[in-house]
């Protein structure tokens, strides 16, 4: 039986385009990723903000792979801008020139958010899989110059977590207004080199009064936000903030999902931006309805306390981890299936080799698509 109704969503990530410059071997996107001829073209994505707009969305999340390899990526932020969205680009620099962010900036950007992969230039580029972190840096002197809003994402794992406090002070000399220290999540390719790139219970033991310190050391000048992995946690994460009751992601093709990873459960339709309005996906879709309410909880959520807050944890990683993607997020200590994130655990204490991902086009694509902005050539098998 579908739930009750749903306030409307308050943000939209849209991934315009699934191609990217960087390897990262952290990377959430899916596996199988979106060419870039099936792209959502500039019409269809200013139609569904509009949409957005008037279904009560308030933010904006442009992003991908990488959205700076849309040559129309300043019409699609004056479009946001004239629809009333807040529009925070997430970005990895590579691909923007001085000349290009004021452009976005006169066009309605709000907000920029660029990752780092390190605060040390051959970490950074080795876990990015490309020469990006003397860009990053230089981009961000800029960026600093312009008004905007300004977040740094500093994704950590296993390779980078032992210098914690390093990648801190480096990143409070870029003077950002929000600092994100973003512990990787486990789906697409971060979940084929999970070995690799969880954590030990000691990394993440001595992680945590770093940032606490980090936080009562920046007050009223950065804010720190910091979250503990999903599998150190006692309790899973309420992930996307519960699925369909908060946020929508559109993928490059136009399908509209509950969150990034929500592809990966099988026999579920995603409705397409070029088949249905905004509003019927959100209100009236089987994919949206799907994990609303309470009814398809199976026990222990179903009569816990705590059902209303987590609702039964992440169900892409529910399906991942077990199978079945109505099960209780096996984060939670009191799931039945507990057992099966313990024994991932115990599993990465051998790394092996790491997987690069495929790119969903080749590098040189790229580079022909950015063209007449893109001046940073560099080798993806560097």
């Amino acid at each position: 039986m579908p739930g009750p109704p749903m306030p409307n969503p308050l943000a939209l990530i849209a991934e315009v385009t699934h191609r990217c410059p960087l390897h990262c071997v952290y990377c959430s996107n899916p596996l199988q990723m979106t060419a870039a001829k099936d792209e959502l073209p500039t019409e269809d994505w200013l139609r569904v903000f509009q949409q957005a707009a008037k279904l009560g969305v308030l933010h904006l999340h442009l992003t991908g792979g990488e959205p700076l390899a849309r040559p129309d990526l300043t019409q699609l932020v004056a479009g946001a801008h004239k629809a009333g969205l807040y529009t925070n680009l997430i970005t990895s620099g590579l691909g923007m020139t001085e000349a290009r962010l004021q452009e976005l900036i006169a066009a309605g950007l709000d907000h920029i958010q660029l990752s780092f992969q390190d605060s040390s230039e051959d970490s950074a580029d080795w876990i990015a899989g490309t020469k990006a972190h003397v860009r990053k840096v230089e981009l961000s002197r800029i960026i600093r110059q312009q008004k905007i809003a300004f977040t740094v994402n500093l994704v950590v794992h296993r390779q980078n977590l032992d210098h914690l406090d390093e990648n801190i002070r480096f990143i409070e000399t870029l003077q950002p207004d929000r600092m994100e220290i973003a512990h990787t999540q486990y789906y697409g390719w971060a979940l084929q080199n999970r070995a690799a790139l969880m954590p030990t219970r000691e990394q993440v033991d001595q992680a945590l009064p770093i940032v606490a310190e980090a936080q009562k050391r920046t007050a009223g000048k950065i804010r720190i936000d910091s979250v503990v992995p999903d599998y150190y946690a006692r309790y899973p994460k309420a992930c996307m903030g519960g699925w369909g009751r908060q946020l929508l992601l559109i993928d490059p093709a136009g399908q509209v999902l509950p969150c990034h990873a929500a592809g990966v459960i099988p026999a579920m339709t995603f409705d397409n931006v070029k088949d249905h309005p905004l509003d019927w996906i959100w209100k009236e879709s089987s994919a949206f309805q799907k994990f609303r309410g309470e009814d398809w909880m199976l026990e222990p959520c179903r009569s816990c306390d705590r059902r209303r807050e987590d609702f039964g944890g992440c169900r892409c990683q529910a399906f991942l981890l077990t199978g079945d993607a109505a099960a209780t997020d096996p984060a939670c200590h009191l799931a039945p299936t507990h057992h099966v994130l313990e024994e991932a655990l115990r599993a990465t204490q051998e790394r092996p080799v790491i997987a690069e991902p495929a790119a969903a086009s080749s590098f040189k694509e790229f580079e022909q698509a950015a063209s007449g902005w893109w001046s940073y050539r560099v080798n993806p098998t560097e």
